[in-house]
């Protein structure tokens, strides 16, 4: 059944906004785990509490930093890439504004749109707005929706950062001999509550996604602790 145009804007600004939660999730998950193991590889070493502070808030510092740097970096080249295609397809545009409309034209009835009706379509896509029509149906851009480098490191620094409080305030907040331990309890929640919303997003298995999610943080936590453990004993 196809989609009315309100219908399929509305969609794809639903997909948008699904798009970013999902990046939130992964974000907050890898502020989850990283923070989490750089705790434990220093609890490894038997450092002290303070100690495990310390090293969670400089865990969360510069994972936070790496994450929006490693955005901004991505999502300014693709940006860049974005906007100087636009740039082309405008000048193309305004060069042969007849062989685009053609080219527009065999576009469409490769999507199944019999040839006069795809003439009709095109024609009347071109007078709205042809560079908004070329820059969707040719190169899978949206001209008003031009990624936005700031946003998403924005996103990814916030992202990070509340999943790297989740293990630093269960420190803080507990006893010195349960430290270590109420941030694993912590921090297992967290993942499994992580795994949940990244299976409801994605639609797929919740008991894969869970186990997959919760196993592999627990895992980067038990080597990282075991590291230390070992870097502990002969530095």
């Amino acid at each position: 059944m196809d989609l009315t145009p309100v219908e399929a804007e509305n969609s794809a600004t639903m997909s948008s906004k699904l798009n970013w939660l999902r990046a939130g999730v992964l974000g907050a998950n890898d502020g989850i785990v990283s923070t989490a193991s750089i705790i434990f590889g220093v609890a490894g070493a038997a450092a002290g509490r303070s100690t495990l502070v310390l090293s969670g808030i400089a865990a969360i510092a510069a994972g936070a930093m790496s994450m929006a740097t490693g955005e901004f970096v991505s999502v300014s080249s693709q940006k860049d890439v974005e906007e100087a295609e636009l740039k082309r397809e405008k000048a193309d545009l305004e060069r042969d504004p007849l062989g685009e409309f053609r080219q527009l034209r065999e576009i469409l009835k490769k999507r199944g749109i019999e040839h006069d009706l795809a003439h009709q379509v095109a024609r009347q896509l071109s007078d709205e707005d042809a560079l908004s029509a070329h820059a969707n149906l040719e190169l899978g851009i949206d001209p008003d929706s031009v990624a936005n480098p700031w946003h998403a490191a924005s996103a990814s620094m916030i992202a990070f950062t509340v999943g790297g409080l989740i293990p630093l305030m269960a420190v803080i907040f507990s006893r010195d001999d349960l430290a270590v331990w109420v941030s694993g309890a912590a921090v297992a929640f967290a993942l499994l509550l992580s795994g949940s919303i990244s299976a409801w997003l994605g639609g797929t298995s919740f008991a894969k996604s869970i186990t997959r999610t919760v196993i592999g943080g627990l895992l980067g936590m038990a080597i990282t602790f075991g590291v230390g453990r070992i870097a502990g004993t002969h530095v």
